[in-house]
């Protein structure tokens, strides 16, 4: 398989699950905040505030943010470089490229997702169909992955393009709790509860699809301490960012073909990452947040960044 190739499709699973999960923390957001338990949780601009920082590289703008405008730049602008619209178009592009590889039957949906998303009238979303728009993107994205799984060959070309998903969700999870957290700390509770028993935790859970999970699992009202645990270092939520890296791991053998990987190739490095974050407990975790975060991006990006140099560099 050429280097462009390969390359096409661990960015076509990129960025099918970036639109998903910037759709889902859309609709999550949006409509959780209409019953939200304190003023500012509810406020617009505070809302808006989170998906531009979620959606646009953690920026913050402290100027009013117009509804219509923000939440059309974050769907359906095709000037915009995080737009969803923009994502779906390059994930199609890049299954373009590499048609040959990719069944039939995968080709299609994805085909169909870009003329749904690329046909969506912009005047009904503005005027109500956010909710409808939002869904239908994830139920797409499900339908991708479900074409993925069922109709591909489980070999190197189905090994790079899940690289490039489960890279991608722990990313995106991870910016998800960033931004979160963000929101936790400034609103400060509710109802008198503290910043650990935020009702933004259960927000998060739900960005993630993963509040019934966790509340099956801890049986009580999600905090800061089984929200961050269960999304960060349970291997057995699907959503986690230790059951992604664990998946990563599990893939990149199907490329190296090495049991034992040499120190200056990416199974090495995803084995340590992988190592590293497998014998966290979330009590270091939470003395320092922001630093974690900060960091364990750093270590999403250093693996892309090494899987790129030596599988995709061309």
């Amino acid at each position: 398989m050429l280097a462009r190739v390969a390359n096409n499709l661990f960015w076509m699973g990129r960025y099918i699950e970036r639109a998903e999960h910037v759709a889902r923390y859309m609709n999550v957001n949006y409509f959780a905040s209409l019953d939200a338990p304190n003023e500012l949780s509810q406020s617009r601009q505070f809302v808006l505030q989170s998906l531009l920082f979620m959606a646009d590289d953690f920026s913050r703008n402290d100027h009013e943010l117009n509804e219509e405008q923000v939440l059309y730049d974050i769907a359906l602008n095709p000037d915009n470089a995080f737009s969803i619209i923009n994502y779906v178009k390059l994930a199609r592009e890049n299954a373009n490229s590499a048609r040959d590889l990719i069944s039939t039957e995968l080709y299609e949906a994805i085909n169909k997702f870009y003329h749904f998303v690329l046909n969506y009238p912009v005047e009904q979303f503005q005027k109500g169909g956010l909710y409808d728009f939002t869904v239908q993107v994830t139920e797409n994205v499900s339908v991708l992955r479900g074409k993925i799984r069922g109709t591909l060959l489980h070999d190197e070309v189905y090994a790079i393009i899940m690289l490039g998903v489960n890279l991608e969700r722990a990313t995106q999870v991870i910016r998800i709790i960033n931004s979160k957290f963000k929101d936790a700390v400034l609103a400060q509770g509710s109802y008198g509860d503290t910043l650990k028993n935020s009702y933004e935790w259960t927000t998060l859970l739900k960005c993630a699809e993963s509040y019934d999970m966790m509340r099956r699992f801890y049986r009580e009202t999600p905090t800061s301490f089984t929200t961050l645990e269960f999304l960060i270092l349970n291997p057995d939520c699907p959503r986690s960012v230790m059951n992604s890296l664990n998946q990563v791991s599990l893939h990149i053998r199907k490329l190296t073909h090495e049991k034992y990987p040499q120190k200056h190739t990416s199974g090495f490095l995803i084995g340590k990452v992988r190592a590293k974050y497998q014998y966290k407990i979330i009590e270091e975790i939470e003395i320092d947040l922001e630093s974690f975060i900060q960091n364990i991006l750093d270590d999403l990006n250093s693996i892309a960044l090494k899987l790129e140099k030596e599988y995709f560099h061309y």
